[in-house]
């Protein structure tokens, strides 16, 4: 059996034991009921968690607590003041170390770049010291490889506390609507503990599996995402150069086989889409960076798990290629059209 599946099916008894453990306290910040009274933590407040934070604060009771931390303190001082401006709501309060914020808190929730990242700031967890009779959920929804995921997640779970996987999908548009997908890992046992939080910041919960398996779709997701915006840069780059007028060459597609999300939302062609960001100077939407990261680790996922990427190479080496150009760097990841037609000249 390949090291992945046997790492996501075959989880230590110690951790299955951990996520059965349950307390008053670790359920009662699930409730909707206003008479208790719940302690959460964000940690992260970058263009996804942010608004996601915002959504959890505007739908928790009135009598929980908020604790927010993140390295820009431009983002959490503007958090707060936008929580002031917006009336009665969960108290919130600006955490001096990512340790008060485990200490402090029923349910942290994370929402990091990097794996890295990750990594650092679940050690702080640990380092600040998690009272076992205290058992906590935690719930990261950053885009990071299954190899952390699993090791953090593990660590957490050792010591007790709950840990799940629930990478989101639909951007910044979906944070702010809070009509994100989370595709979630976790085992049977805390889904129902995890399910209703997620609910507060997003439209769809979709449980993939055991704990890693959320990242293992949420990668899936993307490499396929990251191919067809290509295919569509690509094809429409050579139909418009042989003479098709571009909003008609996407009619096309759109009515046909080819037809998927970047060519119907997100097409790359500048004034196909009104609002797409091709249409905004490839401001906005997922940067061509993120895809670039993404990808990586995609193809990270698919070298454990021993299965072959044929056209990984290629586009890893577009996105980044475009990522460095000074005309694309920064832009949304549709911007590899630009790219295209930069490199035909």
């Amino acid at each position: 059996m390949p090291a992945l599946r046997h790492a996501l099916r075959r989880a230590p008894a110690a951790w299955k034991s951990a996520c059965n453990r349950q307390s008053w306290t670790s359920v009662r910040c699930f409730s909707g009921s206003p008479m208790t009274q719940a302690n959460w933590g964000f940690v992260g407040l970058g263009q996804m968690g942010y608004p996601m934070a915002k959504n959890l604060r505007a739908k928790i009771p009135a009598t929980d607590s908020i604790t927010i931390y993140d390295i820009n303190e431009s983002a959490t001082s503007q958090f707060v003041e936008e929580a002031n401006s917006a009336g009665p709501g969960a108290s919130v309060t600006i955490a001096k170390s990512l340790q008060d914020v485990s200490r402090s808190s029923d349910t942290v929730i994370t929402m990091l770049p990097q794996p890295k990242h990750v990594q650092a700031v679940y050690e702080e967890f640990i380092a600040g010291g998690l009272d076992k009779s205290n058992p906590r959920l935690f719930i990261d929804c950053s885009t990071i490889d299954v190899k952390t995921s699993l090791e953090v997640g593990s660590s957490i779970r050792a010591l007790g506390h709950d840990f799940v996987d629930a990478p989101v999908s639909g951007g910044v548009v979906g944070a702010s609507a809070a009509t994100l997908t989370f595709m979630l890992g976790a085992s049977d046992s805390v889904v129902g503990k995890a399910q209703p939080i997620l609910e507060k910041m997003g439209k769809r919960i979709i449980h993939m599996g055991n704990p890693g398996t959320g990242i293992v779709g949420k990668l899936a997701n993307n490499y396929l995402l990251a191919m067809s915006n290509v295919a569509t840069a690509e094809a429409m780059n050579f139909g418009i150069k042989l003479g098709l007028e571009p909003k008609t060459l996407a009619s096309l597609i759109n009515c046909s086989t080819g037809k998927c999300w970047p060519s119907e939302t997100n097409n790359p062609v500048p004034g196909v889409v009104e609002g797409a960001p091709s249409s905004r100077g490839y401001q906005g939407g997922f940067g061509v960076s993120l895809m670039s990261k993404d990808l990586k680790l995609a193809i990270a996922a698919a070298d454990l798990a021993g299965a072959k990427l044929i056209l990984a190479e290629p586009a890893r080496k577009l996105y980044e290629d475009a990522e460095a150009h000074a005309d694309c760097k920064g832009k949304d990841f549709s911007v590899v059209y630009k790219y295209l037609q930069l490199a035909d000249k």
